[in-house]
């Protein structure tokens, strides 16, 4: 696939990923645009097996990752498909998805050669977990940028316990909790992308990336051609509201964040509450638990505390209740095995985190 012939949306072929070889670098397509390139587990086994090959192949220097289609860099993981082995008890399943995904995010974290992820479009959960990790992370004016999980009765996982709480004061806790949609300029402004480049421009991007010369340290070759095409994108609305978000998130516990969004008196306050009073008690517990834990975890150690957090999530209703209510039966009214966040137990949130059995951890 010639990078500066051939575009993403035009891609037919049925494989879910595609990989290519253009110059020096590896290009990497998902490529389930009608799915808008939800990450299914042939994905993931895909992509590792992949990137372990092109690690040991000096012809190449660096990766590019991008979606098919014009929508979507990558809206998340195949929830469906976890949905459906829920009804089915296959456990094996709900395992190895969460394990085999999280050793991917790991790997691309530490991969030793420059990882460009093109964050072109929606990119959210899973996708997320294969763009955030890697050096390099290219956010365009398309970007819709999101990790909405506690929505379904989940938590923003793929290492979102390591990077929200580093993003600036209580911004990465706002997003984790809220799961609020945010664009490129919020992204820079928060950490979770390097570099801001214009749509139409990814494909003079790939071309320079494909027709440089690596003759010397390819990280410097890269930051150069990012350079080139970086454009300054408008102000960040998050940084209009960060005092309140740090006044209002900085509480120890997901019932003092209730409380100081009431005393808000704004319409950040009055919002902002009535988004946290739709999601899950429970996942808002947990993930709140989660990201304060992480701010002071390696990615490892964060990862294997959230493939715990992930076990005992799917053996749970409210996760399948909010798949049930969002993706299966779209009536957006689950209901949630507590009524408000005042019903849940601190000693139940405190099992979510125990250890598994040895035979069953991670073990990053």
């Amino acid at each position: 696939m010639s990078s500066d012939q051939t575009k993403p949306e035009d891609i037919t072929d049925e494989a879910p990923v595609l990989f290519s070889q253009q110059g020096g670098v590896g290009q990497i397509v998902l490529n389930r645009p009608r799915a808008l390139n939800a990450l299914d587990l042939d994905m993931v086994d895909m992509m590792m097996a992949q990137l372990t090959s092109w690690e040991a192949d000096p012809s190449i220097k660096v990766i590019t990752i991008e979606g098919a289609g014009e929508k979507a860099f990558c809206a998340g993981g195949d929830i469906r498909g976890l949905y459906d082995a829920r009804q089915v008890d296959d456990e094996e399943m709900l395992d190895a998805f969460y394990r085999r995904e999280y050793h991917l995010n790991h790997y691309i974290a530490h991969y030793p050669k420059p990882y460009i992820a093109l964050m072109d479009g929606i990119t959210m959960g899973g996708g997320v977990g294969v763009s955030i990790h890697g050096r390099f992370k290219v956010v365009t004016e398309r970007t819709l940028f999101a990790m909405p999980e506690t929505g379904i009765g989940f938590f923003p996982d793929v290492g979102g316990g390591y990077f929200l709480p580093r993003c600036p004061g209580k911004i990465g806790m706002y997003l984790g909790l809220t799961g609020a949609r945010i664009n490129a300029a919020d992204c820079l402004y928060a950490g979770l992308a390097t570099h801001g480049v214009k749509s139409d421009d990814i494909d003079a991007l790939k071309a320079a990336l494909v027709n440089a010369s690596f003759d010397q340290d390819a990280q410097v070759v890269v930051e150069d051609v990012l350079s080139r095409f970086s454009e300054a994108f408008d102000d960040a609305p998050l940084a209009t509201m960060r005092d309140a978000i740090d006044r209002t998130f900085a509480g120890d516990s997901v019932v003092a964040i209730f409380e100081a969004l009431e005393r808000e008196d704004s319409d950040f306050g009055s919002k902002t509450r009535d988004i946290l009073i739709g999601k899950s008690p429970s996942a808002l517990c947990v993930s709140f638990e989660q990201i304060r834990q992480g701010s002071d975890l390696p990615l490892a150690d964060v990862l294997n505390m959230e493939f715990r957090l992930s076990q005992r999530m799917v053996g749970k209703p409210d996760l399948f209740e909010g798949v049930r209510a969002v993706i299966i039966d779209k009536d957006h009214a689950p209901k949630w095995q507590h009524g408000d966040i005042g019903q849940v137990d601190p000693r139940e949130i405190a099992e979510y985190f125990e250890p598994l059995p040895a035979d069953k951890e991670l073990n990053l």
